[in-house]
């Protein structure tokens, strides 16, 4: 519930391929409060039955680091729109205009936001007659041929007791990133998402748009925990598929109650507005695959709908949770002992000494302590590989967040070292070295070449060579073989004409 809201080192081992599988439920399971996508998903991609049939309301992940290239600063993340397909047009993917995009920042550990940092957007059609998304070659964010846009703003809430006690708008109409269409529509997509990175007043960046998706897993997990055999692991499930992203860079000290307590708790949530004109809230996330693996079908949508203060009603699916008695009963790895209050510890609460705040309210909410400086070498299993910059401190881009979960769910912090994983170690993309830091969204014409085709002659190029003489070289159209065409265009309509003329006479 939010405010203006009714209600609310290289380890693969054997198991590498449930680690996955693991992974989606062992960071679920970690927090009391556990967000868990439904059916079928990744860190939160449709995961819960409600907002699986709404994706432009599903939030699917939540990041958060202090910058690398700018330290005094903090970026934070937030995805929405599972499995985009780059080619799906002609309504591509956009943010939904009767929707509040929220992020929540808790900066003294009382499991409530002090900051709620608001995305609301507005969409823009200049030619209702047409069913195009572009009408011609887009090479600005203002180009005319770039029919649908949208735009955004950015308001700063302070809340105190879930109370507004202060407002402030930090962007004013703001334009998207367009979907990436393909090469013909957008020649230079690089220029398009440099235009959508904006500077904000009184320090920071905001940027909003489509972008590849960032996390990475095998999802096959769900087929039973990759079919109790193991013979089909390490493939990125979500390669090829963009989502829409928010992503925000501001003054550490604009979002940390201070110098003395550096730590906040970060989640997201959405709200859409009912048929009484009231938004309520559908989607929520914090660490990712909560919600997705930790709790039962009957508590998902109750999750996505709910807050972290009252994540004590689902405490139960973390002290105890499924997935290492699934993994015992497939595989034979013996589960550890209940109650698991070693994950409790920490993705409830943070782990002590590195990102849990004084007098914390245990909740599930992604913790970062932004006194700890970002490295130089990532390593993408964070904290258990000594990494302190990384998962569960915060969230990077690059942090292997289910081979983590899926080794602290197994017990790897009470005794039980294990290399559980998926066999997919990093995204497809390389993410960028500088603010969104995202990697480019999957164009819509990365599809292979027509049959026949290279490179540099495709389907149109192929028709324009039928139409040359054998042997040319300058490109002069065979007149002779346009004659015949349309000659033998000529007599196959004569041909129906005669047709239809008999079958009238017969009927008659």
């Amino acid at each position: 519930m939010t405010p203006n809201s009714r209600s609310g080192a290289g380890r693969r081992g054997l198991a590498t391929l449930i680690a996955g599988a693991l992974a989606a439920g062992g960071l679920a399971a970690a927090g009391v409060a556990t967000l868990e996508p439904g059916a079928a998903s990744a860190s939160s991609h449709r995961e819960a039955p409600l907002i699986a049939g709404n994706p432009r309301y599903d939030n699917t992940d939540v990041y958060a680091f202090v910058s690398p290239d700018s330290p005094k600063t903090t970026t934070i993340i937030a995805n929405w729109i599972p499995f985009e397909d780059p080619s799906g047009g002609p309504n591509f993917y956009t943010f939904a205009d009767d929707a509040q995009y929220d992020i929540h920042i808790d900066n003294n550990g009382d499991a409530q936001g002090e900051l709620l940092l608001r995305y609301t957007f507005r969409t823009h059609t200049k030619n209702k007659k047409t069913f195009l998304y572009n009408t011609g070659p887009v090479t600005s964010l203002d180009d005319p041929d770039l029919n649908v846009t949208q735009t955004y703003d950015i308001e700063l809430l302070n809340l105190h007791n879930q109370q507004v006690v202060s407002k402030k708008k930090l962007a004013d109409d703001i334009p998207v990133a367009p979907s990436n269409v393909g090469k013909a529509s957008m020649p230079d997509y690089g220029t398009l998402r440099g235009q959508a990175v904006r500077q904000l007043a009184g320090g920071g960046q905001t940027f909003a748009g489509q972008a590849d998706d960032p996390f990475f897993l095998d999802l096959r997990v769900f087929d039973l925990l990759y079919g109790g055999n193991l013979s089909e692991v390490g493939n990125n499930t979500l390669k090829g598929y963009n989502v829409n992203s928010v992503a925000l860079q501001l003054p550490t000290d604009m979002i940390t109650q201070s110098k003395q307590q550096p730590v906040v708790g970060i989640w997201s949530t959405t709200q859409r507005k009912n048929a009484q004109g009231s938004y309520e809230q559908v989607s929520r996330l914090g660490n990712p695959l909560v919600n997705e693996v930790v709790n039962p079908l009957k508590d998902k949508d109750r999750f996505n709908a709910d807050s972290p203060w009252n994540d004590g009603q689902f405490l139960k699916n973390v002290t105890n949770p499924e997935l290492p008695k699934l993994l015992e009963a497939i595989y034979k790895i013996k589960a550890p002992a209940e109650p698991r209050n070693d994950l409790v510890d920490v993705f409830l609460k943070g782990v002590k000494g590195l990102n849990q705040p004084p007098n914390v309210r245990p909740a599930e909410m992604l913790r970062l302590n932004t006194s700890i400086k970002p490295t130089a070498n990532p390593k993408r299993l964070g904290v258990l590989d000594g990494d302190n910059a990384g998962f569960p401190n915060g969230r990077r881009l690059t942090d292997d967040v289910v081979d983590i979960s899926l080794q602290v769910v197994e017990g790897e912090l009470v005794g039980a070292k294990n290399d559980l994983g998926d066999a997919v170690d990093a995204d497809d993309q390389k993410v960028g070295d500088s603010f969104p830091y995202l990697a480019q969204p999957v164009s819509g014409s990365r599809g292979p070449l027509a049959k026949g085709t290279t490179g540099g002659n495709d389907v149109r190029n192929q028709l324009g060579d039928s139409l040359e003489p054998a042997g040319s070289t300058d490109g002069t159209p065979n007149t002779g073989l346009i004659a015949a065409s349309a000659g033998a265009g000529a007599a196959g309509i004569l041909l129906i004409g005669l047709g239809l003329a008999w079958w009238r006479r017969r009927m008659q």
